[in-house]
């Protein structure tokens, strides 16, 4: 009998988290304002991709991928960045990784190409050849960083945020 009950409370503990984390996925979807890639697979499991590597967006011209929260996501995302013009990390004290950042890349001219939120410590984005600046917003600290994506080869550059 007692065994029973147990077996009980455990199930509808899972299955009001499962349906918490749901109600959960389907606001951060319709919240978000990226287009490309499904609102349903936010996950490196299943997506057209492969390999672990999350789902491709797209804005405007300008292809990205972020995330790296598990294992193997953070190996595909890694083993990736020679294949991207630009590899971004965000970081917090100890190596901590860090996601929601939000991410803004202006052009030489100051014209705006790219602004989303990372869903995890790496963010890679294909950009063509010039002169950008990175805005990296964690929490309310900003960070901006120069870099030039070059015609062959690829630049890499890291955000760390001392958050204690």
């Amino acid at each position: 009998m007692k065994t029973q009950r147990n077996q009980r409370r455990i199930v509808a503990a899972a299955v009001a988290a499962a349906l918490t984390l749901g109600l959960a996925g389907g606001a951060y979807a319709q919240a978000s304002d990226t287009t490309g890639g499904t609102t349903t697979d936010e996950t490196s499991a299943g997506n057209a991709n492969g390999g672990g590597l999350p789902q491709i967006q797209q804005q405007g011209d300008v292809s990205f991928v972020s995330g790296g929260v598990g294992l193997d996501e953070s190996k595909a995302l890694q083993q990736a960045q020679s294949q991207w013009p630009l590899s971004l990390r965000f970081t917090g004290p100890g190596s901590d990784f860090l996601a929601d950042v939000h991410v803004r890349v202006v052009d030489a001219h100051n014209g705006e190409v790219l602004s989303t939120t990372s869903r995890g410590p790496y963010m890679l984005v294909r950009l063509r050849p010039g002169r950008y600046t990175v805005h990296a917003q964690y929490k309310d600290r900003d960070q901006s960083k120069p870099v030039t994506i070059p015609a062959k080869g690829t630049a890499k550059t890291a955000f760390y945020w001392n958050t204690q």
